[in-house]
């Protein structure tokens, strides 16, 4: 007997209790279905275990039936069970799982919950204990929301005479909330760190940390840097602590900030009974503190862990599998596994390249048009609700949300509004419509005091009242209120700016020969509306300054501001239901947790992906997340996963070349099939003439950039019309009906404003043009052939 497995004796050994209560005596049935590393998961219930579980191995339902075991045999009462996660989501999740694994509703386990929730049940019992000299917290303490911790923060700067355009409350909002996460106090900040606010950083916290005492208040970071604090110092309250938990649960550990890696170790370290379950190669979030190293060295932070590796996948094909496991051994920071599945076949991850980002946009409709339709065999017919586009960063989904709103496409944006939704791009289109209609007062509401120019309630109603005493619109209003001097001080002097640049805007709209671009950017310029994002220190910031770009490269598509403004007005008026069939458009980040059959991963070009701005500030570590995010995206996929490029994007109305991310030479070529028409970067346009003359070698990417294969939807239709010719001589845009426009690529044409130039694509009405001035898209009826040429589009 002394031989035999503890847990096979305990499963066929009932005490008299248990028998007398009716309890099965063989395996319990919450046991059954799962794998032997799940198994081995569950019963390890002794000691330290990392459960490193792999995307889509099952690792929450060997998380909940693990708390279910220790439940169900007795371990340990519900209320001495500590089962942590990162949102309320999950937290509910996790209660009702187990709930059905034991048959009954869990209600005795207050300990289950979000990191912040646990804490402020801990905190409200000792809360006396934070604060210094007269001031100490209290345990009817309030958790101050965002708005009110910015609006405090305001009032510090104000006191210490710091000019808050130069060093706004925001700002120091992240630096703070970066030292909490970190778990430092006042005291241990070090001097470098604090240097910013005119050296004043690591005094602006210490008097913010008072006056949320004085308040007796907390915020989010408070709630964990507190209970660290405590238990440090006060060791015999973290002992009673220590002795109520007795088994410690802890999901997504791999996602973990320093504060709440010390928190979690405090409280383990009596016992060791803790079992973390996560995946390092999933850590995607140290722009906001998380720490992989936590998860990497948990071997050393609890010595004789056991590491219980969950391998076997039940979500994705082996092809999709073994691509997301080749591109992640190229990370140094890892502890490694290798996922696998039962399920044989399945589609080898898709390779294509595009000429530009609008021809990714077109491609990737047409594909899931005929997905939807069912007119791909192999793939089989799909709902909408069944695809998805996952995107590095949010500018990009411009170019697919105009192209599904053109050809009627539903989507749905996750994690976000849609772009023409977002907050910047509503501002910069009232500045817009303002220019091209003065009457619009709805945009001059919205913009008047956008950047602030000291134009509050008050200065708005003035000129209400006086453009009603006129009949007139806001605009002329306050062009009254200027002349007039119905307001003083700054306000008046910033209204007449305003006035005066909204004037010279609505005239450049009616000049035929203004550059409708270039007046758009004027306009964010002028008006201070791009200096108050660049000036903005929030995270969010420079992805706002990028949607922002992507706007105005929005209008190149059409002839004049009025145009563009007609055309999203006509596209966004539809329904917006929530539970209609749709695609769903999200940012890789967003994408954490979600699965869909068929996934396309638009833009893996350098320095969009990865991100340039992260290898800049992080160097390999960025490099490193920038790689693990690449492996969360290719692993959403069930079926089917399609990575693309372009070869070339526009910004600000110029042609900026681009070469295929590095990650795409690091996929395993045995899983990957490429798609790419013959061409993409010939004869030295865009990415071409990085490559002219030079050796790729034969790595991926090049095969995505000259593969021999004719299966673009456009070349396609061409060969259905016994049309094809000569291969193409130069890079072109995918045609989508050249018939009904009457032009060919490689025409030559007349334009009264660009002159004459080369088509080089055409979309619809559309047609790409290179011009002696660079690259024009234009409507077909605005320009006149003026000779042909022999190039076929393919």
């Amino acid at each position: 007997m002394m031989d035999d497995d503890p847990f096979e004796a305990a499963e066929t050994r009932l005490s008299l209790s248990q028998r007398a209560m009716g309890m099965p005596s063989g395996p319990p049935p919450y046991l059954d279905g799962l794998n032997e590393a799940q198994r081995r998961a569950v019963e390890m219930l002794d000691g330290p275990v990392l459960m490193l579980a792999g995307a889509g191995t099952g690792k929450t339902r060997a998380l909940t039936t693990r708390i279910a075991h220790l439940i169900s045999t007795g371990r340990a009462y519900p209320r001495e069970i500590l089962a942590v996660t990162f949102t309320n989501k999950a937290a509910r999740e996790m209660r009702d799982r187990i709930g059905r694994l034991l048959g009954e509703a869990v209600e005795g386990m207050p300990w289950l919950g979000t990191f912040h929730s646990v804490s402020v049940k801990i905190l409200r019992r000792h809360a006396e204990l934070i604060g210094r000299g007269d001031l100490h917290l209290k345990s009817s303490f309030t958790i101050l929301d965002t708005d009110d911790q910015l609006r405090l923060l305001k009032q510090l700067i104000a006191a210490e005479n710091i000019d808050e355009k130069r060093w706004p409350a925001r700002q120091l909002a992240g630096m703070i909330d970066g030292w909490k996460n970190r778990a430092l106090t006042p005291d241990k900040v070090s001097r470098n760190e604090g240097a910013g606010f005119d050296g004043k950083g690591v005094q602006l916290y210490r008097a913010y940390q008072d006056r949320l005492l004085a308040l007796n208040a907390v915020d989010f970071g408070d709630l964990l840097l507190h209970c660290v604090t405590l238990f440090q110092a006060h060791p015999d309250l973290l002992e009673q602590w220590q002795k109520r938990f007795r088994y410690i649960l802890v999901d997504e550990y791999q996602d973990t900030n320093v504060a709440q890696y010390l928190w979690l170790r405090l409280l383990a370290q009596a016992h060791r009974n803790i079992c973390c379950v996560g995946d390092d190669d999933q850590s995607i979030y140290g722009w906001r503190g998380a720490e992989v190293g936590n998860i990497l060295r948990f071997e050393q932070d609890f010595p004789g862990a056991q590491v219980i590796r969950l391998e076997q996948n039940y979500r994705s094909t082996q092809h999709i599998l073994s691509a997301a496991s080749g591109l992640i051994t190229a990370n140094k920071g890892r502890l490694g596994k290798t996922l696998w599945t039962e399920a044989e076949g399945g589609h080898q991850v898709r390779l294509i390249g595009h000429w530009d980002s609008e021809a990714e946009a077109r491609w990737i409709g047409e594909e899931i048009e005929d997905f939807h339709s069912g007119t791909r065999h192999s793939v089989g017919k799909h709902d909408l609700n069944d695809m998805a586009i996952l995107v590095r960063a949010s500018h990009q989904m411009r170019a697919f949300e105009d192209r599904f709103m053109t050809i009627g496409l539903p989507y749905r944006v996750i994690g976000g509004p849609r772009f023409y939704e977002r907050a910047e791009i509503r501002d910069a289109m009232a500045y817009f419509r303002l220019a091209v209609s003065p009457a619009d007062d709805l945009a001059f509401e919205r913009v008047v005091n956008t950047p602030k120019r000291g134009l509050g309630d008050k200065a708005v109603k003035t000129i209400q009242a006086e453009a009603r005493d006129l009949g007139q619109p806001l605009l002329i209003g306050a062009q009254s209120v200027v002349a007039n001097g119905l307001l003083g001080g700054k306000g008046l002097a910033n209204l007449r700016e305003f006035v005066e640049a909204m004037g010279r805007f609505h005239a450049d709209t009616l000049d035929e020969t203004a550059n409708h671009v270039e007046l758009a950017e004027r306009i964010l310029d002028e008006t201070g509306y791009t200096a108050m994002w660049q000036n903005d220190k929030s995270p969010d910031a420079p992805g706002r300054l990028e949607n922002l770009k992507e706007l105005v490269k929005a209008l190149e598509e059409f002839d004049n501001l009025q145009g563009f403004l007609e055309h999203v007005a006509l596209v966004m008026d539809r329904d917006n239901d929530e539970a209609q069939d749709a695609v769903s458009i999200m940012t890789l980040h967003a994408a954490k947790g979600l699965e869909y059959p068929i996934v396309f991963l638009p833009g893996w070009e350098d320095g969009l992906f990865p991100s340039q701005r992260s290898m800049d500030e992080s160097g390999m570590k960025g490099l490193e997340e920038e790689r693990r995010l690449a492996y969360v995206g290719i692993t959403r996929a069930e079926k089917l996963a399609t990575i693309s490029f372009a070869g070339n994007r526009r910004m600000y109305g110029q042609w900026q070349s681009s070469l295929p991310s590095r990650f795409i030479d690091e996929l395993p070529e045995d899983h990957v099939e490429v798609l790419t028409a013959p061409g993409l970067y010939g004869q030295g346009y865009g990415g071409a003439a990085v490559a002219a003359g030079t050796d790729f070698g034969a790595g991926m990417h090049q095969r995505a950039a000259h593969a021999d294969v004719y299966n673009s939807p456009g070349w396609k239709r061409m060969a259905a019309r016994g049309d094809m010719r000569a291969k193409p001589r130069a890079p072109a845009a995918t045609v989508i009906d050249a018939e009904a426009v009457g032009f060919s690529v490689g025409d030559r044409v007349s334009h009264p404003k660009f002159g004459e130039g080369t088509v080089m694509g055409i979309a619809e009405d559309t047609l790409t043009i290179q011009f002696e001035a660079g690259f024009k898209n234009v409507k077909a009826g605005y320009v006149q052939p003026v000779g042909a040429g022999d190039d076929v589009p393919f």
